[in-house]
């Protein structure tokens, strides 16, 4: 993981299945398995569990740990885990996302650093540093 290699990793959300989290009332705290389908920049596949608390008037939040695998244009492969969040207000909205050290495997060993969560008119994806 010499060189910084920035992938722009665009996405679909393909899975999103309700999870019950036991004593935990479900309006105060949501949580999900949310799976995606990586489809540029990045080709694979994660699974995310996430977990969101809040209301779209007030003010929400959310926070997930995302596995994924997938391969690079230039056939570097390999997984990694992304820890991630935002809080969503209207007033102060801000975003976060890590890759954890020590979660890549094969080609991706190594990787560390910011996952930038990005927003633009074809949806939501990832920035990061691949090496």
């Amino acid at each position: 993981m010499d060189n910084a290699t920035i992938v722009t990793a665009r996405f679909d959300v393909t899975g999103w299945d309700p999870e019950e989290l036991p004593g935990i009332p479900g309006d105060w705290l949501g949580a999900v398995v949310m799976r995606k389908t990586y489809t540029e920049g990045l080709v694979g596949e994660s699974i995310a569990h996430f977990v969101s608390s809040g209301t779209e008037e007030g003010g929400r939040g959310y926070l997930a740990a995302e596995r994924i695998t997938g391969t690079l244009p230039d056939g570097r492969s390999g997984s990694f885990t992304v820890h991630h969040g935002a809080l969503q207000h209207p007033d102060d909205p801000s975003a976060f996302g890590y890759i954890v050290p020590g979660t890549g495997t094969d080609d991706f060993a190594g990787a560390a650093g910011p996952a930038r969560i990005r927003h633009d008119d074809r949806g939501a994806y990832f920035e990061f540093d691949l090496g």
